[in-house]
């Protein structure tokens, strides 16, 4: 057995152990929740229609520019024999909040390496300046946004090993105030032998540095000897707030396909993933796929948050899609909708592109 079989076998193992372990004790794990302690949630909303219709169990499954918000590896992963994609997705969510993303994939090199791009924006809108006195609004507006812009590169070791990095740089603003700060994303996927193409994945995401908002909110002047006239009463300083980490997640997940014909194919996913500000939990997904030799057409379901209970707005996801080749090109259209309790029901829709 060759260096390159060998490696793929050891990491194999290992990710079938980790998993098995990982999905066993996600049921029994209690622990306390630290919801509301970290920085630029954000992050953890979940790209795209795909990912979310299958209830985030995404980490596996993620292709083309889906994965730049996933699991980075899964770029390299050619979709229809091709690692070039474009991804613009909209998420409509509660009291008119937007969030709007978009990622390229371009391969770049002949051992099949892909570089990525991505960007996305969360738009709180315009908000009225209320205070004690005046709680119907001074007459001024704020607008707050959060920001993510990442660089990215993947590529196959084997023919069924994949990995890749990303650079990401993280910004909030509110009013007058900001905070930045930059972290890396790494993934792991492996197409094994096993039952039709069982796939298996790792991801690490936003592991960087701390937020701490700046910005003239926080200048304030201080008379450090009050005590004694004619001295300057009026020493510019900062006030120092606390910094927040960012949502650093580890995640794990699995895709079967069950069933894989000429015309239709039936896949599952699973997923156990840990925030240090959440505890340990699990998302699962399915898609079936009626396919022609031109035209894909997907429907999927979800359920995500398993073992979060009554602590989450929702648990089952829905959507459906599409993809249909025009030449060198094939372009494919996506929706996904969150049935929610409390915040209604949100939606998000995806247009696509691989070449």
């Amino acid at each position: 057995m060759d260096t390159s079989k060998k490696i793929v076998h050891l990491v194999t193992r290992t990710m079938l152990i980790s998993v098995g372990f990982i999905l066993i004790i996600s049921g029994f794990v209690v622990a306390q929740s630290k919801v509301g302690t970290t920085a630029a949630p954000f992050l953890t909303l979940g790209t795209g229609s795909k990912g979310t219709a299958l209830g985030h169990a995404y980490t596996a499954e993620a292709r083309g520019a889906d994965a730049l918000f996933w699991n980075v590896a899964g770029m390299a992963i050619p979709t229809n024999e091709s690692t070039g994609s474009v991804l613009f997705s909209n998420y409509e969510l509660f009291a008119d909040i937007s969030y709007n993303a978009l990622g390229v994939t371009i391969p770049v090199t002949k051992n099949g390496g892909v570089i990525g791009l991505s960007g996305a924006i969360v738009d709180y809108g315009n908000e009225l300046v209320r205070t004690e006195f005046e709680p119907e609004g001074t007459g001024e507006q704020f607008t707050a946004s959060d920001m993510v812009i990442g660089l990215s590169y993947a590529q196959p070791f084997t023919e069924t090993f994949f990995m890749g990095g990303q650079v990401k740089y993280i910004s909030q603003n509110i009013w007058d105030m900001s905070a930045s700060t930059v972290a890396i994303d790494i993934g792991l996927v492996l197409i094994t032998d096993y039952l039709n193409g069982l796939t298996l994945a790792a991801s690490i995401q936003n592991f960087g540095g701390s937020m701490q908002l700046s910005g003239i909110n926080v200048r304030d002047t201080y008379d450090p000897t009050e005590n004694i006239d004619g001295d300057n009463d009026r020493v510019f300083v900062n006030k120092e707030l606390d910094s927040w980490n960012l949502p650093l997640s580890f995640k794990f997940g699995v895709s079967i396909p069950v069933i894989e014909q000429k015309f239709y194919s039936l896949k599952v996913m699973g997923e156990s993933h840990q925030t240090n500000d959440q505890v340990l939990n699990g998302d699962f997904g399915s898609q079936f796929t009626f396919k022609t030799n031109t035209t894909n057409f997907s429907i999927r379901a979800g359920y995500k948050d398993l073992f979060l209970s009554d602590n989450v707005d929702s648990h089952f996801t829905y959507g459906a899609g599409f993809d249909i080749n025009s030449g060198d090109l094939r372009i494919g259209f996506d929706f996904a909708l969150v049935q929610q309790t409390y915040l209604g029901q949100t939606k998000m829709i995806d247009l696509r592109m691989y070449f």
